[in-house]
């Protein structure tokens, strides 16, 4: 370096003789400030990322398929080709759908229950070489995910259709397709013809329709009778008597229909059937109903008081923020009802909500509010159980190998499941709002605080100038010696490089230090705010070397200009070296 890298230590000190001058020293501290301010702020927002990320992956997969019916019956068939697709590790079937929970007197809307398959999804019990889904065992904090499946449970059974308006039963299957129903030569449902053949209305004539037309000469069974044309009104001969097929004896004639005069009671006469004796009640008229409406054990018994009847209740799991807002705790009943009230797609009828009493298994803790305080599980087949579709699901999610590769793997899934009844979708996807605006926040805050490293490169400027000000005449002396522009233009370079390294690691030191004392003592958040209840904080090297190796450069794009004017500065005169001398 020769030279140029003496004269550059020997200006960054002051004229008397000290290790560094206060210009400097100004310098090198504000580009510490901005290198530490830079640091810890990408180090919290990095672990804001990390944080949601993880939480998002603990209780959710990686990639989702779902379908764009709620009649997904065939999910197997599903998971069978999903897990041929390289990087898919676990696969799963689940059901998800909002629903009230109620304890005591205690109630929580907008629940989520999510019904998994406890060996597919948690890895309880599962088989060897099967990967669970779900990281949700490494959350649990209180109680184990045994017990979550009943013994001998299975899916429930789709429910038979509706019968037919008219009373008429159900003629045939209608999930069955149009070649699957028995027809007779005339292409009419034979079941359907029995069926009218039995009814009430068998005689009456039939007019010609979708199932009975009238230009069909074989349907002999189903011909209503021709009737005689009636005689004239003055003709017709009085009614005779009907006599038995099988006795000469008449019949009873009808009885009279009563008259309105019949039904009027006489005053005072007693109703015939009404009661007799007094009707006051036992407490007299002055008697008070009870405040509360509260009817007796043997009529509306609860289940949840008999510890034997709790024991064989379907589990269930629930976050730990839920658990404290219900007062539940591992072995407690509650109520899960289902939110589906009217009109119902699978039936055409009215639909009352489903209540389901489940035993609390396990408490998890997420760290994330909106999961530790909306979501439980459960068995899947118990989640099926609220809704009138037999075994079907919400979707199919996986697991894969890399998370980073989700997004390629799930373009993977799509493209296998090409029909256009399926759609998938990754762990980004899934929370795009989320990681989009913690990606715009850490960009804006990064660039705001790369500002002050900006201001402090001013400050560098500042003091070379200042120092080429001061050593003008030194620099012409230099220059009539010989040196050479290119020299002189090191020495500036040096010195602002030396600016911005010492300050860049002194600012890095500082940063790391914050970052530290920061994870330490966990600075509370409130988590209804945040979602997360403490500030996160992601010690990444990377971020780190980034930062530093910005503000060196900054620092070294600040001494250019002054160094150029340092380098363009005319040599000494013999005037000017004497008096320099002197």
């Amino acid at each position: 370096m020769g030279y140029p890298l003496d004269v550059a230590l020997r200006y960054l000190g002051s004229k008397k003789r000290a290790f560094i001058s206060v210009g400097t020293a100004f310098a090198i501290l504000g580009v510490c400030l901005g290198v530490a301010a830079l640091a810890t702020v990408m180090s919290v927002t990095g672990g804001f990322q990390a944080q949601f990320r993880e939480k998002v992956l603990g209780v959710n997969a990686h990639v989702l398929v779902l379908k764009y019916s709620t009649d997904f019956r065939e999910y197997r068939s599903i998971m069978e080709q999903v897990t041929k697709v390289p990087g898919v590790v676990g696969v799963a079937p689940f059901s998800i759908n909002p629903m009230m929970l109620t304890h005591g007197e205690a109630t929580a809307t907008g629940v989520l229950l999510k019904g998994v398959d406890p060996a597919a999804s948690l890895g309880v019990e599962a088989a060897p070489g099967v990967v669970p889904v779900l990281d949700l065992p490494r959350h649990i904090v209180q109680g184990d995910l045994r017990g979550l499946r009943l013994p001998n449970a299975k899916p429930p059974d789709r429910p038979a259709p509706p019968p037919l308006p008219g009373s008429l039963g159900t003629p045939f299957d209608l999930d069955a397709g149009a070649g699957d129903v028995e027809r007779d030569d005339a292409g009419r449902p034979v079941r359907l013809l029995e069926a009218i053949k039995n009814t009430p209305f068998k005689d009456a004539p039939v007019d010609g329709g979708a199932f009975l037309p009238d230009d069909d000469p074989d349907d002999d069974a189903l011909e209503a009778p021709k009737k005689p044309d009636a005689p004239a009104k003055k003709d017709a001969p009085k009614p005779a008597p009907s006599v038995a097929a099988d006795d000469d004896e008449p019949t009873e004639p009808p009885a009279p229909a009563a008259t309105a005069k019949d039904d009027v009671l006489d005053a005072g006469a007693p109703l015939k059937g009404g009661p007799m004796g007094s009707i006051e009640p036992d407490g007299g008229y002055s008697s008070v109903l009870p405040d509360t409406d509260e009817l007796p054990p043997d009529v509306d018994p609860d289940l949840c008081a008999d510890p034997a009847l709790v024991a064989k209740m379907p589990g269930i799991v629930i976050g730990i923020t839920l658990a404290k807002t219900l007062k539940l705790d591992i072995g407690k009943c509650l109520t899960v009802t289902s939110p589906t009230i009217g009109f119902s797609f699978s039936g055409g009828q009215i639909k009352p909500p489903v209540a389901k009493r489940f035993r609390v298994i396990a408490i998890f803790e997420a760290g994330f509010d909106q999961y530790d305080s909306k979501l439980v599980y459960t068995d899947l087949y118990e989640a099926q159980a609220f809704y009138d579709q037999g075994d079907t699901v919400t979707g199919v999610e996986m697991k894969v190998a890399d998370i980073e590769q989700a997004s390629q793997i799930s373009k993977d899934i799509g493209q296998t499941l090409s029909s256009g009844l399926y759609h998938t979708m990754d762990w980004e996807d899934l929370n795009h709002g989320l990681f989009t605006a913690l990606r715009i926040q850490q960009i804006l805050m990064s660039f705001v605080l790369a500002l002050i490293i900006i201001v402090a490169a001013f400050t560098v400027i500042a003091t070379l100038i200042m120092v080429v000000l001061d050593k003008k005449k030194e620099i012409a002396v230099l220059k009539a010696m010989g040196a050479r522009d290119g020299a002189l233009l090191r020495t500036f370079l040096y010195q602002g490089g030396i600016i911005g390294a010492v300050g860049t690691a002194a600012g890095l030191v500082l940063g790391y230090t914050v970052c530290k004392l920061l994870t330490v003592y966990n600075l509370p958040l409130d988590p209804k705010v945040y979602f997360i209840s403490k500030l996160p904080v992601q010690l990444n090297f990377a971020t780190f070397a980034m930062v530093g190796v910005f503000a060196v450069l900054v620092s070294l794009v600040a001494t250019v200009w002054p160094a150029m004017h340092a380098a363009k500065l005319r040599p000494a005169g013999p005037l000017e070296r004497t008096e320099i001398l002197e």
